[in-house]
């Protein structure tokens, strides 16, 4: 749905696979859904689609470290670029390897993340272009990741501008404008002028189906193709409160609440170390109550069906929750495939 309604605005879509640590049966989902390539930011997920035999054009959307130079120009096709030094190494490593190298220029537009900042970008792309063994594919910039600034017509104006300022000034194709991620969805769907930008780099939409500016459900998406499950290993009444005397937790919590006498807490075997508690929603009627490294305590009083330990509990997550859940060793992650409800 999102490939399609964004191709009637003339912009492509990259999958990007980093919350899913680059696992194929989902790039292999989304490149059957039509997705223009994908993308992630860790050239050992990268590694992980190429040996799963996947072909398809692959970019690495953080600037490449300089110790994997030759990691990147073997395995993808396009890296996201930033510094002159990182891109002299690349083009010095794709004549080692006989091959040319595409970079897209990250262009830095207010969210103080990675970006050339706009009026030293011509001078970059002048050093750029004498790189014999680099190709000038594009240029991108990347917002609401680290500073929350909002794509707008303003800024996503000023980087269709600067395309075509490089193109006057150098008698160059600027083919790739990359305007962002998801978070670019409410102003490329918003019916305005999307100017030159061309491709989105997709991943929390195309998992959760949310924008992340405000977590909105994006129209005609699911938002519960991805579920964590958790099994309960204690169930028992305990007071609401602890009691003694209260320093902090092994996270830096001090307890807070009132008490409302004896609940039906339960322990689910998960905790810090494989999600983000704050990014759990849980079933109807339970409540989170707090974590440590493995164990997550949630109170069930409220809820329609009492656990008893070996039950399983289901919770929808939020970006930060999957992204650490995929991390997780601990946690198994299971691939089903399940008809929609009108087939």
């Amino acid at each position: 749905m999102l490939v399609a309604r964004l191709n009637r605005r003339g912009i492509s879509v990259t999958g990007v696979t980093k919350a899913t640590l680059g696992l194929p049966d989902i790039a292999n989902a989304w490149l059957r859904a039509g997705v223009s390539g994908l993308g992630d930011s860790r050239i050992e997920n990268i590694d992980t689609l190429r040996r799963a035999k996947i072909e398809a054009s692959i970019v690495l959307i953080r600037s490449p470290m300089l110790s994997q130079v030759d990691e990147v120009v073997a395995l993808t096709d396009v890296s996201l670029n930033s510094e002159l030094e990182v891109i002299r190494k690349l083009s010095f490593a794709a004549q080692q390897a006989n091959r040319s190298h595409g970079v897209v220029l990250m262009i830095e537009l207010g969210d103080l993340r990675e970006g050339i900042m706009p009026d030293l970008l011509e001078s970059t792309v002048a050093a750029v272009l004498r790189l014999s063994h680099i190709s000038l594919e594009g240029i991108g910039t990347n917002l609401a990741c680290r500073s929350g600034v909002s794509p707008s017509s303003t800024n996503m104006a000023e980087l269709s501008s600067l395309a075509d300022s490089l193109e006057t000034a150098f008698g160059i194709s600027i083919k790739t404008v990359s305007g962002g991620n998801s978070a670019n969805l409410n102003w490329a769907l918003s019916g305005g002028d999307t100017g030159r930008i061309n491709n989105l780099r997709l991943g929390e939409a195309l998992l959760l189906g949310c924008e992340p500016l405000h977590r909105q459900t994006v129209e005609g998406l699911y938002t519960d193709a991805i579920t964590l499950v958790a099994e309960v290993i204690e169930s028992k009444q305990k007071p609401s409160q602890p009691w003694g005397d209260i320093a902090q937790s092994a996270f830096g919590e001090v307890p807070q609440g009132d008490d409302i006498g004896n609940r039906v807490q339960s322990i689910l075997a998960i905790g810090h170390q494989d999600i983000d508690p704050g990014g759990l929603r849980p079933p109807q009627g339970i409540d989170i109550l707090g974590a440590s490294s493995d164990h997550l305590v949630v109170d069930s009083s409220n809820s329609p069906n009492q656990f008893d330990v070996g039950d399983e509990v289901s919770f929808q997550l939020n970006y930060s929750a999957l992204l650490r859940a995929m991390t997780s060793p601990y946690v198994a992650k299971v691939i089903t495939n399940r008809e929609s409800p009108s087939s």
